[in-house]
Parts: C-alpha cells; structure tokens; sequence
C-alpha cells in the first residue's frame, strides 16, 4: 500500500484531500500542532474515525518508505516534518499540487475562484450535483451543514466513476493557476492577501485555462473584464437583465432569500441576498455542464449552508441569535454584516483579525467598511489579531480608533478574550444578533457556541 503524509492536518484545504486519498486506498499519516497541543481534537477525532494514522509534528512519524509529504502553505523548510522528509529524500509538495492531480483525473472538473463566495459556491455546485444523482467529487474549505453527520469531516465528497470534480481554487497563493476547468466560475475580484494587481494577473491567466465555459460575475466592475479566449463566457448579474443568469425580485425572507429566475420563484434556506449572486453562479456552472438550470435552482432549495459561513449557532431563551462567521477581509466583512441588516434587530460584531498582515494590507478601507454597515446603535468589538508577533508594529486598536474617527463611537478593542466576553454578555439584549467573525482561528467556533450556553 502507498504510504503518504500531510503536515497541517486539521487544515481546511489538506482534511478534505486527506480523506479522499483514504478513499482512494492510500494509507495516509498527518500531523498537525494543534493536535499536539490539546486543540482541534473533534476534528482529530472525526479524521482518525475514516483511517485517519495521526502522528506528532517532530519528524518521528515520516519513514523512509513514504511516497510523498504534502504540506499547507504555512509549513516553512523549518518544520521538523519537512525536515525528515528532506533528510530521507521524500518529495515535499504542496496541497494544491495534489489538488490539482486529482482535478485533471475528471472529465468535467469544475473550478471555482473569486475573492468572496467560492466555498459557499463549491458546496452549493456539489450539493446540487449529488441531489440530481450525478456523484461527484467536491474538495471544499468548509463544511457542509448538510453532510456534517456523514463520517469524517463534511467539507468533501467522493464517488468512484464520477465525470464531475468540483474544486475551490484559491488565489491566494496564485495556486488557481495551476487548474485547467473544463468550467471555470470567477465570482468577483476585490482587494484581498495580495494586491489588485496580481489578483488581475492570477484570474486572466486562469481564464486562458478554461477549456469549455467561464462563468463571470456581471455585477463585478474587475471581474466582469475577464473574458475566456478559448471558451465561452457566461455571465450572472443580480442587477443586469442581459446577463445569461439573472435573478430578479430578490428579497429577504425569515430564514432566507427569495428570488426569480426565468419567471419561476425560489428559495435559498440561508439568508444573505449577497448568496444569490453564490447560487446564480453554481445554477450557471451547472447549466453549462449540461444540466437543466430550473432543476438545478430546485435542488438548491435544500442547501443548508456551510459551517463558520453566516452559520446560525442558535437563539437564547431571551431571542438573543449568535452567529459565526468567516470573514477577514473588508468586503467580506460589510457583506456578512448587511446581510443581518436586511432583518430587525441591533447587532454586535465581533471581528478577530487573523494575521498582522490582514490588518496592514486593508487598514484603509476596513473602518470604512464598518462604518458604512453598522448604525449608531451596533456594537463593534474587536480583539487583537490572533496571530501578533512582539515584532508587529499595528493592532485591531488602531482600526477600532480608525471607526471612532469616521463617527462610529460605539466600538470596542479588548486584548484578550475574557473581557471581551464580559463585555458581551453585560450589553446583549433582547432581539440582539451577536456575530462573531475571524479566520484561522478555529476555537471562534467554540466560542460562539460559549456564548449561546451562557446567554
């Protein structure tokens, strides 16, 4: 049997592919620090419940008869995994590597990019695929809440024989042009890890790849320029009748969104209106890939969503909602928060930066983004960046000073979580929603959940 390895196993992008190499007859060994230091153990668990062999992240788990180390993006030549690897000469490759060897296996491999709603539309083309009985492969960043009783962790789906593979193409790491789609989708495009520049040059090179059909998002001033020169482009607009998908009479519903598309109405079961731009995008890709769209629209009413994506942890006894969520960057961040707007009720908005960089690198449109959200009345709170080095000369304070500057005055920053908890539950009320948004930091989930216990 070949042996292989990841490092980073908890991760979002290595878990999914991990539990397909398993699938595939692969003995399949992962470490992970987390692991190792007492967090993530319901996922540990959850990977080693579908074979998963876990080992301790020092090199002593990597043999010499190991076909390949896989890591995440994070994992530098320091690492002592990569560091036995290198010391048996075990080829070191990357996740998007494997990804991308296990895309081009598929006669119609489905790749979705943008800078917003890529996960949520890759579960969405999988769900409906999978409904329709077409049994596809979906690799995802995030969990799908209608799959999280299936054994292991819900953020993939395998059958052997299928034509379809479904794919998150990340840009973050310019890794999406590595993919040939036999259907591209390019969601939007806006200022995000790096700059405009080279997001622009990742999803043009990208589109030159697409082989039968690039999906574009007409609504997007960036993204609406890209054109496919050997594939058709087709186009998704929420606002733009001439657009191939157009959804019309958009409007938020208890629970939900509805909205027209060809004189039909139907439903998404999540809310958000920005999630039928997501859905028109799956219902084109899947449309392109030769099913009918009206039935793909109909399948989708039963999408429940992806977890730490506007997920709903629940509501008190005293109607106080908490949801989490995974936005990081300024757009993200407005979009989850208009999103609760189109319903009543104050908000409280925790937002816990991931990285010093993340700050740095979108300080001068994040307090705008804030403000041009949250009326008087919300609270925004924010805790230091989770991944602060005593070298790093910002802090989420400066943005939370940013906000009282442009006239949002009720905006908190907390160096630590205790407090910021204290706070929280001293000033939620009645009728409040609380969202806590973040990335990379998986215990925000937990803590959601703390909150909802003690409320």
């Amino acid at each position: 049997m070949n042996k292989i390895a990841f490092c980073g196993a908890s991760g979002n992008g290595i878990s999914p592919l991990e539990q397909i190499m398993i699938k595939k007859g692969y003995e399949v060994y992962g470490s992970d620090l987390s692991f190792d230091e007492g967090r993530d153990q319901d996922r540990k668990k959850a990977l080693q419940n579908v074979g998963l062999h876990t080992i301790p992240q020092d090199g002593s788990g990597i043999t010499p008869d190991m076909k390949a180390l896989y890591v995440s993006s994070i994992i530098n030549e320091e690492n002592p995994d990569v560091q036995a690897a290198r010391k048996y000469g075990i080829p070191i490759k990357k996740r998007s590597d494997l990804l991308c060897e296990i895309f081009s296996q598929y006669e119609k491999g489905i790749a979705i990019g943008g800078t917003a709603g890529k996960t949520t539309t890759t579960a969405m083309i999988g769900y409906i695929l999978d409904t329709l009985g077409y049994r596809p492969c979906m690799i995802n960043g995030g969990m799908l809440c209608n799959y999280q009783n299936n054994p292991g962790m819900p953020n993939y789906l395998y059958y052997d024989n299928s034509k379809y593979c479904v794919i998150e193409a990340d840009e973050s790491d310019g890794s999406i042009q590595k993919y040939h789609p036999y259907i591209g989708i390019i969601n939007n495009i806006s200022h995000d890890h790096t700059s405009m520049e080279k997001l622009i040059e990742y999803f043009t090179n990208f589109a030159t790849h697409v082989q039968h059909a690039l999906i574009i998002n007409k609504d997007c001033p960036v993204g609406s320029q890209i054109k496919a020169p050997t594939a058709q482009t087709l186009s998704f607009s929420m606002k733009d009748a001439s657009a191939d998908f157009y959804a019309s009479n958009i409007r938020a519903i208890k629970d939900g969104v509805e909205y027209q598309l060809d004189g039909q109405t139907f439903r998404l079961g999540i809310i958000g209106t920005f999630n039928i731009a997501n859905a028109l995008a799956a219902i084109a890709a899947c449309s392109a890939a030769g099913i009918n769209k009206l039935d793909a629209a109909k399948a989708l009413e039963g999408f429940t969503g992806v977890k730490v994506r506007l997920e709903k942890i629940g509501t008190s006894a005293n109607d106080i909602t908490i949801y989490n969520d995974f936005a990081h960057n300024p757009g993200k961040l407005a979009a989850s928060i208009s999103a609760l707007k189109e319903h009543p009720g104050r908000i409280i908005a925790m937002y816990q930066p991931h990285t010093p960089f993340s700050v740095t690198n979108t300080r001068d449109e994040m307090a705008p983004a804030f403000v041009s959200v949250l009326e008087q009345n919300d609270i925004l709170i924010m805790q230091e960046i989770y991944e602060l080095t005593p070298n790093d000369n910002i802090s989420s304070n400066d943005i939370i000073n940013d906000v009282k500057q442009l006239g949002h005055s009720n905006a908190t920053f907390f160096k630590t979580r205790l407090p910021l908890k204290e706070f929280i539950l001293q000033n939620a009320k009645k009728g409040d929603r609380i969202i806590i948004m973040g990335a990379h930091d998986n215990s925000l989930a937990d803590f959601s959940r703390e909150l909802l216990s003690l409320l």
